[in-house]
């Protein structure tokens, strides 16, 4: 956990001395082990577009102060990437996304984080791995992203179905899932130079082929003989603090619907959304669309994608634990402050998002986040990731405002995200006067609305 404090810049009124006592206590031991005011803790987001965001407001905000690492950079000297917009044209980089979301959040709390993503559209773990998420563009090294620098903290997100159980997801594939997490986690830890076979490894793991197909990966990923030749990691920190981020469920998987495709009439229709897919022939008005969760529903799906995280994280010591965000959202819905149902119409085709709906945690293909989804996410990696109770924010919240997310939505998310936590068993501390608060109010030192700032939230 890292807490890296420049100390809360409010004034406080004598009520509150003891919890600021409390709190310098903590930046004072902090202190002693050369953590305060010591140089930004760096941190990498390694994901796809769950990471980057996919459609503004997230996938652009805070560009400015995070590095999207697959940006085009033409001024480098080593291979550019010239590939400007990923795979799709409506996702033009810069990305910001849910990294810069944390690092506004951090920014507000005090916490100094230098941030970096290294993300691509659908990429899986082992895509980042071996260099195979780049659809033929040479220029997207993923891999030498993750050896770019020492890392002191790296966040891993897997495709968003490949760590359920066999035949659960279209990309559902525990043992690549698993043997991948594992060899980046290595890779970021000991940084050592190999030559493998897939085929090798997974009989090294299960004994057989047979036995990893059994275990839910595929005959042609089990079986591979394509030589592997990964270079050593010179950059390797055995003292990094590797996570595994759970994915959430996914409503385009649970609830009856026709199949979709993103409408590539950019840019008349910009952020590339959904529409009916009628490219069969046979089914002119469209064809249902898979399921995997429809009698399970959403919860099911969490359960599953619970079990894979923890499971992976209890076999690997190597990993500092699992950022329990699938679980936020599923909580979200549960305690009935998120969308729930009606994602569709009786039609199959996706519901438009209405005044009076709840908060709708997915954007409307139903499987990447909607802003508020993001927000969740980027509130519970960092009250996992500092131990800073995200409800400390408030209703005055900048990324929240920025993001066009209404003050009370705002409080109900990070609610989520502290009742979610709490239940993980993080522990987790209420900083008494956060910076944003009162300057995000228009309040200036000394001011009622600063003097207040945190009042009510602490346990």
């Amino acid at each position: 956990m890292i807490r890296r404090l420049r100390g809360p810049s409010c004034r406080h009124s004598g009520k509150r001395k003891d919890q600021v006592k409390n709190l310098y206590v903590l930046m004072a031991s902090l202190a002693l082990h050369g953590a305060a005011l010591a140089a930004p803790t760096t941190i990498l987001f390694v994901g796809n577009s769950y990471t980057f965001g996919r459609v503004d407001p997230v996938m652009s905000y805070n560009v400015g102060i995070v590095d999207d690492m697959t940006r085009p950079r033409p001024e480098l000297p080593e291979p550019n990437f010239t590939d400007t917009v990923g795979t799709r044209a409506w996702e033009p980089h810069p990305w910001g996304g849910v990294p810069g979301i944390f690092k506004q959040l951090a920014d507000q709390a005090g916490i100094d984080f230098d941030v970096s993503l290294s993300t691509r559209n659908a990429a899986s773990l082992r895509g980042h791995f071996l260099n195979t998420a780049n659809n033929g563009n040479t220029d997207w090294d993923l891999r030498a992203n993750i050896a770019k620098r020492k890392w002191d903290v790296v966040v891993l997100q897997e495709q968003s179905d490949a760590a359920l159980p066999k035949g659960r997801g279209a990309n559902a594939n525990y043992p690549q899932f698993s043997a991948y997490a594992d060899k980046i986690e290595k890779f970021i830890h000991i940084g050592a130079a190999e030559t493998y076979t897939e085929r090798a490894m997974y009989i090294s793991i299960y004994g057989s082929v047979a036995n990893c197909v059994a275990a839910g990966g595929t005959q042609a990923s089990c079986n591979s003989g394509t030589v592997r030749t990964i270079p050593a990691n010179l950059n390797a920190n055995a003292a990094a603090q590797v996570y595994l981020l759970q994915t959430w469920a996914r409503p385009d998987m649970v609830f009856p619907h026709l199949a979709t495709v993103a409408d590539a009439n950019y840019p008349t229709v910009p952020d590339g959304r959904p529409i009916v897919d009628t490219s069969n022939p046979a089914f002119p008005n469209g064809f249902p669309d898979t399921l995997y969760y429809e009698q399970e529903g959403l919860a099911g799906m969490t359960a599953d994608l619970r079990a894979a995280f923890a499971a992976k994280a209890a076999a690997n010591p190597g990993f500092a634990g699992v950022i329990p965000v699938g679980e936020a959202f599923q909580r979200a819905v549960d305690t009935g402050i998120a969308k729930a149902d009606g994602f569709y119409t009786a039609e199959g085709v996706y519901s438009m998002l209405v005044p009076q709906d709840k908060v709708n945690l997915w954007w409307d293909d139903y499987l990447h986040a909607s802003k508020y989804g993001s927000y969740l996410s980027a509130l519970v990696i960092f009250g996992k990731l500092t131990g800073v109770n995200p409800a400390t924010f408030g209703a005055t919240e900048k990324a929240a405002a920025d993001l066009g997310i209404g003050p009370g939505d705002a409080v109900k998310l990070q609610r989520v995200a502290w009742d979610q936590l709490a239940a993980e068993g993080v522990p987790l501390q209420m900083i008494p006067c956060l910076h944003a608060n009162p300057a995000a109010g228009g309040a200036g030192p000394g001011t009622r609305s600063a003097q207040v700032c945190g009042r009510g939230l602490a346990r």
